[in-house]
C-alpha cells in the first residue's frame, strides 16, 4: 500500500514536528484503507455495520515492533522553516503489519507513505500466491510477477487486474498483462469537500468510530518512541533503501511511475 506526495511539507514544517509521517497519514488513514480491505462482509445495509467490521480488523492489528518500521527523512528537512536543526521527524516510513484474524493469519501488510517522492498517487496491490506447479515455462525467473489486483485511489480511481498470459506460439511461456478500469465522474466533489458536507448533515459513513481510533493507536504506540532513528533519502526517489530491504522476501513494492498516472489520466 502506497501514499506517496511528489512535494515536501510546505510550510508545515512546525506541525512536522509534532506528528511526523507515522501519525500525520499512516495511522489513521492507510490503517483505515487496510481495515477496509481486510474486513469481512458486513451483516446488514449500513454505515454501523461496516464501522464494526472495521474494527474488528482494527483490534486484531499485531502491535509494531522496531523491526517492523524503517523511517526516512528527505534530504533538505532541516532546512526547512520552524524544524530543528537535528530534527529526527521522519518524513517517510515503510512497515509491516500482521492482522491476527483467522482469514489473515501469516499475511504480511506493507504500508508505505512520505514527502517528496518520486510521484503522488494512492494505491493498494493485493498480490496473490504463485499456484505450487509451474504453469509457464518461465514461471521460475519472474521477479514479483504473480497475478495481482491494483486499486488506484489517486490521483484518479481506477481498478487492474493483472494475469500471466500465454504467448503466441508453441512455447508454453507467457508475459503479464493487466486490464485497466477507471471510473471518474466530472464535477465529482473533491474529498474534503465531501467529509465537510457530510459534518454539516450529520452522515458519519466516512467517519471513524472512538473504539477504532484507540484500536489503530494501539497498534502504533510501541514503536512511536522506540524505532531507529530517520534515515536520509534523496528527494525524488522512493525513500531510502531500507525500505525495500523490508519487503525484499514478499517480491517488492510496486512504484507507479509519472508516465503511468499520465496515461491513466489519459484513459479516463
Amino acid at each position: 500500500m502506497t501514499l506517496s506526495e511528489s512535494f515536501g511539507v510546505e510550510g508545515r514544517g512546525a506541525f512536522y514536528e509534532t506528528a511526523g509521517c507515522l501519525r500525520d497519514v499512516v495511522e489513521n488513514h492507510l490503517f483505515q484503507v487496510a481495515a477496509l480491505l481486510a474486513m469481512e462482509p458486513p451483516t446488514y445495509r449500513g454505515f454501523g455495520a461496516v464501522h464494526g467490521e472495521t474494527a474488528d480488523v482494527l483490534q486484531a492489528m499485531r502491535p509494531l515492533k522496531r523491526a517492523d518500521l524503517i523511517r526516512g527523512q528527505y534530504a533538505g528537512y532541516r532546512r526547512e522553516s520552524h524544524v530543528a536543526a537535528h530534527s529526527d521527524v521522519e518524513t517517510f516510513c515503510a512497515l509491516r503489519l500482521f492482522i491476527d484474524s483467522w482469514r489473515w493469519e501469516g499475511v504480511p501488510w506493507y504500508l508505505r507513505s512520505g514527502k517528496y517522492l518520486a510521484a503522488s498517487a494512492t494505491e493498494v496491490v493485493v498480490q496473490l500466491k504463485a499456484p505450487p506447479q509451474r504453469l509457464f515455462a518461465d514461471s521460475a525467473s519472474l521477479s514479483g510477477g504473480t497475478n495481482y489486483l491494483r486499486f488506484r485511489l489517486a490521483p484518479n480511481s481506477a481498478v487492474a487486474l493483472a494475469a500471466r498470459v500465454k504467448r503466441a506460439g508453441k512455447e508454453f511461456a507467457g508475459e503479464q498483462r493487466e486490464l485497466y478500469l477507471s471510473d471518474e465522474q466530472p464535477g465529482e466533489e473533491a474529498p474534503y469537500e465531501r467529509l465537510l458536507g457530510d459534518a454539516m448533515a450529520g452522515d458519519g459513513a466516512l467517519f471513524t468510530r472512538e473504539d477504532s481510533v484507540e484500536a489503530a493507536w494501539a497498534a502504533v504506540d510501541p514503536v512511536l518512541r522506540n524505532h531507529r532513528p530517520a534515515l536520509p533519502y534523496r528527494r525524488h526517489s522512493w525513500g531510502p533503501k531500507e525500505a525495500d530491504a523490508l519487503i525484499a522476501a514478499d517480491g517488492g513494492w510496486h512504484n507507479p511511475t509519472p508516465d503511468e498516472l499520465a496515461t491513466a489520466r489519459g484513459r479516463r
